[in-house]
């Protein structure tokens, strides 16, 4: 039985070009989530490659535009570590070159207040009373939101001495 699904819209070219410059416009993407779009639109790879150059040539597409708008957004909003920035980068295929200049875009100074008023936070959150078990907590927290180990073990002794 062949699972594969048919798609019932069939796109030319230009109609592609038009819903993947709108797709574009909307908000930064980086080339692998352009291709993967092309792909489930089910077109040929060389319409996906022509398609590409021409976002890439009309400036829609720019992959160090697209991680610097990440890393600043992760960073602000959700508060991310430069490690889990680094690391969502690296699964959408940036260059370490586009990923070195997108972490430029985060100022070392607010970096280390923001992770020191994360840490408050959830310091002020737990209720456990085992100083060992309270680092650790406040650890584990930083450390999955991918802030750097020795920072985050620094401040941890710091704050529960």
């Amino acid at each position: 039985m062949n699972t594969k699904r048919i798609n019932s819209t069939a796109y030319s070219l230009k109609e592609a070009t038009r819903k993947l410059e709108g797709y574009c416009a909307y908000q930064e993407r980086c080339h692998k989530e352009v291709t993967t779009k092309l792909r489930d639109m089910d077109m040929i790879p060389i319409a996906i490659d022509e398609i590409i150059g021409h976002l890439i040539q009309e400036n829609f597409l720019n992959e160090e535009r697209f991680a610097c708008s990440f890393a600043r957004g992760k960073f602000n909003i959700k508060k991310w570590g430069k490690n889990r920035i680094v690391n969502e980068l690296k699964q959408r295929d940036i260059t370490k070159y586009n990923i070195k200049i997108a972490l430029k875009e985060i100022d070392a100074e607010i970096y280390l207040e923001t992770l020191e008023q994360l840490a408050e936070k959830r310091v002020g959150q737990l209720t456990e009373t085992n100083v060992f078990k309270k680092r650790k907590k406040v650890a584990d927290y930083l450390l999955y939101r991918g802030w750097e180990s020795p920072l985050v073990y620094e401040i941890t002794k710091r704050l529960i001495p």
